[in-house]
């Protein structure tokens, strides 16, 4: 008699399968070893990810500044660039990147991996002007971008054709007011450039209604004011200190909260009855979103160490400029004031690109 057919395994044998498939509890003992090993493995870990933010910098570092080599913006750039070099170590390189009015530079460092190695110089016209006055951008300034450290603030000169008889800014706004034809002003740079921005905000604050004059640059409408074929513009302080003997030019009142280092004997806008008054073109170190905080404190702590040593402040000070030596806190704070700031300016001189 032949025997039914089976799965070719005992009851037994399935059992016995079962059992050896079954892991064996762990004890005490060998949960502690576990948690112990882990915890060694994390430290190992945690120890690798310490000594490779301590390497940082391990290649080159790329600073992208926006505009042509030579103009200030580039200069200041360069400084930062070396100050890095020679202090973190490493080689920290500038690379111009022009074009779109800073939007290329910009975006490109806004898609860039935030390792550290991709660095954004950024300046008032591309996180505050630029974005406000253009109808489309493909980067956010604020979301897009990690604020490292603030580097530089540039405040202007309103400054004015000898002829005028004003010597305060009272009376100049006066002498304004009181002429039967609309007074007129030069925008060096154009409609988007930091001094006719400047001046729409000043109009705005004063009340007054002047003519814009727009230049393509600033030498050109320096040179009509000299000529007396326009009274008056605002100027970079760097490039108004060439002109401080000029007798055919008059500084009035310079833009920023405080008097500039370079030519201190002038007035702020704000010491001559419109207090708040504060409007300055700026420069910074900016990274791309994510970028590591270790990273963005190594940077930021040596930016702040340049802004208090006398020599490189000197520097600063030849290239018309003051120190803004703040960290990543500060500076956000810094640039989140400045946005609405230039945002109004757009809209008041009517602005666009």
């Amino acid at each position: 008699m032949v025997a039914p057919a089976t799965s070719g395994l005992s009851v037994g044998g399935a059992r016995n399968i079962d059992a050896r498939m079954k892991k064996p509890p762990i004890s005490a003992m060998n949960r502690r070893s576990f948690v112990t090993s882990a915890a060694a493995l994390s430290g190992l870990a945690l120890t690798g990810q310490a000594r490779a933010q301590d390497a940082y910098p391990s290649r080159s570092v790329r600073i992208v500044v926006p505009f042509a080599a030579g103009g200030n913006i580039d200069i200041q750039g360069r400084m930062c660039a070396q100050r890095l070099s020679e202090t973190i170590g490493g080689q920290f390189v500038v690379e111009n990147r022009v074009g779109g009015n800073g939007i290329i530079a910009a975006d490109q460092i806004a898609r860039s991996a935030p390792d550290g190695y991709n660095l954004l110089w950024a300046s008032t016209s591309v996180i505050a002007i630029v974005p406000a006055a253009a109808s489309k951008v493909p980067y956010n300034p604020v979301k897009d971008f990690v604020p490292i450290c603030g580097f530089s603030a540039g405040p202007q000169v309103l400054l004015v054709n000898a002829d005028v008889p004003a010597k305060t800014l009272q009376e100049f706004v006066a002498w304004v007011k009181a002429q039967k034809q609309q007074v007129s002003y030069a925008g060096g740079g154009g409609p988007a450039s930091a001094s006719n921005l400047i001046m729409a905000l000043f109009l705005g604050r004063t009340g007054m209604e002047m003519l814009n004059v727009s230049y393509r640059g600033t030498a050109p409408a320096l040179t009509d004011v000299m000529a007396g074929h326009v009274p008056c513009m605002f100027i970079p302080v760097s490039e108004a200190t060439a002109q401080a003997n000029n007798p055919k030019l008059r500084m009035i009142a310079v833009t920023g909260a405080a008097r500039s280092s370079s030519v201190p004997n002038v007035p702020t806008v704000a010491e001559q009855g419109y207090p708040g008054f504060n409007a300055v073109s700026w420069t910074g170190l900016m990274g791309p979103a994510g970028l590591p905080r270790a990273i963005v404190d190594k940077l930021a702590a040596e930016m702040v160490k340049a802004g208090k040593d006398p020599k490189f402040v000197e520097q600063l000070t030849a290239q018309g400029v003051d120190s803004i030596a703040e960290g990543p806190e500060k500076f956000a704070q810094f640039i989140a004031a400045e946005m609405p700031l230039w945002a109004d300016a757009v809209k008041r001189a009517g602005v666009t690109l």
